[in-house]
Parts: C-alpha cells; sequence; structure tokens
C-alpha cells in the first residue's frame, strides 16, 4: 500500500533514508499548490517565486492544465514515435506560426534539447563539406544542463570539474558574455557552431546586448556556422516574448526550449530553420519518451494559454513593476545591493557580498517566501508569469526585511 505522508518530519525521515542526496533540499515536502502559492505537508503557505526553476509558467493546477492532464489521462498517455500524434503536430505548428522556425524537435529535458543542437551542429558541418569543424564556443557563466556534453559546455568549472568527470567530452571552447572580441578570439577553421542564452540565468541574470547577439549573428553568417541559442530557462514566454531573442530582433539556426513549455511535465525542443532544419534525418537522433501525448498535450495547453490568454503581455509589465520594486529595495540598500537586472519575469538582484545571498533566502523562508540564490551572490527570481503586481510587492518588502535584519 502507498505510504500516506501527513507531516514534513516524517517524509523527510524516510527521505533521508532512501533519497539520494544529490540536491541540497530545504525541509519542507511540498504538498500542493494553485496559481502562485504552494502549501506543504504541515500546511504552511509560501508564495513561490522560484516557480520549479521557471517551470510553473503559468502557476500551480492552472486550469487548463489540469483539463488536459484529465483529457490525456482519458485517452492516451504514450505512444512511440513509429507513429504521429496529434498534441505533438499541434505544438510543432504553434511554435513555427509564432517564430522564426520551420522545424521542431522533441526531447525530453532541456539538457537533451542541448544535446540535440550540439548533435546537429556538428552534422550539419559535416553536410556542407565541412568534416573538420566540430568545436562550438559557448559563453563563461552560461548553463546548459548536467550531461557530459552539456556540462562540459557550460562554461562553469564548478559544473564541468574535470577532476571529477575527466576524460570531458572534446569539442568546447569558450568565451565572455556579451564580449566580441572575446569570441572572436576563438574561431578558427575547427568551429561549427557558437551556442549561447540570450539571457544568462545560473549564471546571474544576465541580459545579452543588442551589440553581442547581432554580432554573433554576423560572425556565423561570415563563416557559414551555425548560431545556436539556449533558451530552456528564458524561453517560453518568461521575457514576454515567446522567445527572449525576439526581444533583439535577432534570429538563430536553432533553438533549445524546455522547463515552462510543459507546465511541469518534462518536455524538451529544438527549433530550427534553413538548412539546419533539414539535418537530423531519420536514424540520426531520437527518443523513445519524446514528443508524446502526454508531455505534448500539456504544453499545447501551455502554448495556447501564453499566446492567447495575454500571458506574455502580462509577463512583460508586471516584470518591469517587480524590477521597479527591486530598485527601491536597492536604494534602500546600497551597500548590500550592486545591482537589479532581469526581462519580463526573469529577474535578479546582484549582492556584494557572497555570503549574504543565502542568508537572505533563509530569511525570505521565514516569511513565507521562496526565492533562490544563483552565482554565488544574485538572488533570482523566476515565478510563475502570471504573478501579480500585489504578490511582487510582497516579495521585495521579504527582501528588503532580510538585508535589514541582516544589517545590510
Amino acid at each position: 500500500m502507498l505510504q500516506n505522508y501527513t507531516s514534513n518530519a516524517a517524509a523527510i525521515a524516510d527521505a533521508d533514508k532512501y533519497l539520494y542526496g544529490n540536491h541540497a533540499r530545504m525541509p519542507i515536502v511540498m504538498d500542493k499548490g494553485e496559481g502562485c502559492y504552494v502549501w506543504d505537508l504541515d500546511g504552511r503557505k509560501f508564495l513561490d517565486f522560484v516557480g520549479g526553476i521557471a517551470v510553473n509558467g503559468l502557476g500551480h493546477c492552472h486550469p487548463a492544465i489540469v483539463k488536459a492532464m484529465e483529457e490525456r489521462a482519458h485517452t492516451m498517455l504514450h505512444c512511440s514515435n513509429y507513429y504521429y500524434n496529434a498534441p505533438a503536430i499541434q505544438v510543432c505548428k504553434m511554435i513555427v506560426e509564432n517564430s522564426c522556425f520551420e522545424k521542431v524537435l522533441f526531447a525530453n529535458s532541456g539538457a537533451e534539447a542541448n544535446e540535440g543542437q550540439i548533435k546537429l551542429a556538428r552534422k550539419y558541418a559535416v553536410d556542407h563539406g565541412h568534416p573538420e569543424r566540430y568545436v562550438v564556443i559557448s559563453m563563461l557563466k552560461s548553463f546548459h544542463g548536467r550531461t557530459l556534453a552539456t556540462a562540459t559546455a557550460t562554461g562553469q568549472e564548478i559544473v564541468h570539474n574535470p577532476k571529477w568527470y575527466s576524460p570531458l567530452p572534446e569539442g568546447f571552447r569558450y568565451a565572455e558574455f556579451n564580449n566580441l572580441e572575446s569570441v572572436k578570439e576563438q574561431l578558427d577553421d575547427k568551429v561549427c557552431a557558437i551556442l549561447t542564452e540570450p539571457v544568462q540565468g545560473e549564471g546571474g541574470v544576465r541580459p545579452a546586448t543588442q551589440e553581442f547577439l547581432q554580432g554573433l549573428r554576423d560572425i556565423c553568417d561570415e563563416r557559414g556556422i551555425l548560431l545556436m541559442f539556449d533558451e530552456v530557462q528564458v524561453g517560453s514566454g518568461r521575457t514576454g516574448k515567446l522567445f527572449a531573442h525576439q526581444n533583439y530582433g535577432v534570429e538563430p539556426d536553432t533553438c533549445s526550449m524546455a522547463k515552462a513549455l510543459g507546465s511541469g511535465v518534462p518536455i524538451g525542443a529544438v527549433c530550427a530553420r534553413g538548412d539546419a532544419a533539414k539535418t537530423l534525418i531519420p536514424g540520426t537522433h531520437g527518443s523513445t519518451f519524446a514528443g508524446g501525448p502526454l508531455a505534448c498535450g500539456l504544453a499545447a495547453a501551455t502554448l495556447d494559454a501564453m499566446l492567447n490568454e495575454g500571458v506574455m503581455e502580462h509577463a512583460a509589465k508586471t516584470g518591469e513593476y517587480f524590477r521597479a520594486a527591486l530598485r527601491k529595495v536597492a536604494e534602500k540598500h546600497p551597500g548590500a545591493v550592486k545591482e537589479v537586472r532581469g526581462m519580463g519575469m526573469i529577474n535578479g538582484v546582484e549582492l556584494t557580498d557572497n555570503e549574504i545571498g543565502p542568508k537572505v533566502v533563509d530569511k525570505c523562508f521565514e516569511q513565507d517566501v521562496l526565492i533562490n540564490c544563483t552565482a554565488g551572490n544574485v538572488l533570482r527570481f523566476i515565478p510563475p508569469l502570471i504573478a501579480s503586481e500585489a504578490e511582487c510587492d510582497i516579495v521585495a518588502a521579504a527582501v528588503d526585511k532580510a538585508l535589514t535584519e541582516l544589517g545590510k
């Protein structure tokens, strides 16, 4: 019989006994959610500005997602890719009709989608007469996943630490984000693609400059190599557009999606255009679960709400309001806050001291507000896109109070 846990303590006791300890977790057991709020097993209510790490774009238990889940449960959860399924076709059509892309390839996660981009780039080079090209240039402070290839593509030593995971896959170099000269220094005849996030998420909520993204596009056009964007965290409406790069008017050859695309059910995608949309032919790449009816059914419902219910417009407007509120907090604590930055509903507060971040997270937790700290000293806010201005005020006030209590 299934265990029915009724308290945090009982569940965590079993977790400590049976659950692999590769994650550092807060001392609560999530039980249910609604909108921007979650409850633990003890009945404590939290305002959730972590959002499943940018996954719960429509919030918890959005009616459209509940309906889509029920429909899938009564029809079909899975079929193999030997056959078509209608939800997958529908999702591809919605993405293509609202972007520069021509084709969509499904995956099960952001890391898998980025693996797909890397494989596509190498085959693209071979197909176009350049088998010597296999190197991907990515950016320092980037994050692209936890598989061996995507961890190596990630420009953070702690993620691809060779002490633990050597030998790392070959074919990756690193340049400075928002520094075109640094990228040019890494270029040679072995490079097949440049990979970047339009807004670095794990790297500290750092938006790219217009000059940088356009410069990358120009470099790739001049050399006949692919420009690949990672929009796992910042796509699916988070910046106020379906894709973050649409805020810049710079079109990549390929782009990854995941996180908020499935509203909680794992799904990833590689979107491609031009010759890149013709590269992965049958037998070159695939996945048992990718593009299944369950994940795609929820993705279709998610996209429909984002595109047709004003969710993205709301995210852009509310995100601007939230940054203004955070800047007011920064003005009250000039010795603690270095910068407030973001786009839409991915926002960060860079602190002057690496010691403060985790303490602010804990102080907000005491106030029933969930946030997190990334890149050592950046408070990151990636809530549901439906969060209200009033909820943003609650979070800003919690950060203000935390800094005050810490004497900052």
